[in-house]
């Protein structure tokens, strides 16, 4: 099996990012966090239908019984399937001049854990929450951009990423109570000629994680103790984040940037902004469901 990512939808997001699939409906859905959009790509026939909100959205999550889980700036919001908020659940407690929602994912019980960014890029004032029925709690704090939110598949592991501190994390996590606890370095990144950083990630049936690399034009995979076990280009400068999906779960997908880019970064990889895919020899994880009474 040849490893390539090929562009399966030639799409210029100014900042694409949280690939996300449906099991239920085959569905893959990403967002578009400066265009303030959700996207709903068909890969079985090329479809795309776009939901925009009023707000830039940096995560969702699939919910039981349909709609989405959605971390915009204001905060944590309950969305109908076609994008109408349905309410807020939490206020994002920072400062909303320089902090909105960036990267997030459903817990294997049914939590919401997601970060903010640190728009100052300096500053350290972005945190990673968790957002069950008890509402918004703080795992982490001190961050400038909370990424690379995901599980192991016990539950029992969280990684995740400060990607301007281009450093990759995992905690103890509890899958009983939501506790993260003994954050320990998974990896670091970057160099004076490399300036890829961890952004938004996924694991595998075997434990592995998968990153995207921002500004380093290529996904990594690395197994649990940390060893990096392959790397793989993708055509653009800026992947953002990967997600699995397919009927097998085989398909990754991997979301691109093009906000912002120099006119010579875009015109040696005029894809960026692109969704890529790859076929992958091992499956990834089924993505749990936001559980509102969890």
């Amino acid at each position: 099996m040849e490893h390539v990512f090929t562009p399966v939808l030639d799409f210029q997001a100014a900042l694409g990012e949280c690939p996300l699939w449906s099991v239920a409906d085959q569905m893959l859905y990403f967002v578009d966090i400066k265009r303030c959009c959700i996207h709903r790509f068909d890969p079985a026939t090329g479809a795309l239908a776009t939901t925009r909100l009023p707000e830039e959205v940096g995560c969702i999550g699939l919910v039981e019984g349909g709609g989405f889980i959605a971390g915009l700036r204001s905060g944590l919001w309950m969305l109908e399937a076609d994008g109408t908020p349905r309410g807020m659940l939490a206020a994002n407690p920072e400062d909303q001049e320089i902090s909105r929602f960036n990267d997030g994912s459903v817990d294997p019980a049914g939590r919401f854990v997601a970060g903010t960014v640190d728009e100052t890029r300096e500053r350290g004032f972005a945190s990673l929450y968790r957002y069950d029925a008890s509402g918004l709690t703080r795992l982490a704090d001190g961050l400038l951009t909370s990424n690379g939110v995901a599980f192991s598949p016990d539950g029992r592991r969280l990684y995740h990423s400060d990607t301007l501190r281009y450093t990759l994390y995992t905690y103890d996590y509890d899958p009983a109570t939501g506790a993260a606890t003994n954050r320990q370095v998974f990896a670091r990144f970057g160099s004076d000629t490399d300036k890829g950083r961890p952004d938004g990630g996924a694991v595998d049936t075997e434990g592995c994680y998968w990153t995207a690399l921002f500004e380093g034009g290529r996904v990594q995979r690395y197994a649990p103790d940390g060893r990096l076990l392959a790397e793989y280009p993708v055509p653009a400068k800026c992947p953002t984040m990967v997600a699995f999906g397919g009927p097998d779960l085989k398909t990754l997908y991997c979301t691109s940037a093009r906000v912002g880019r120099p006119e010579e970064e875009l015109a040696t990889f005029p894809l960026s902004g692109a969704l890529f895919t790859m076929r992958t020899e091992v499956a990834g994880l089924a993505r749990p469901l936001f559980n509102p009474s969890c």
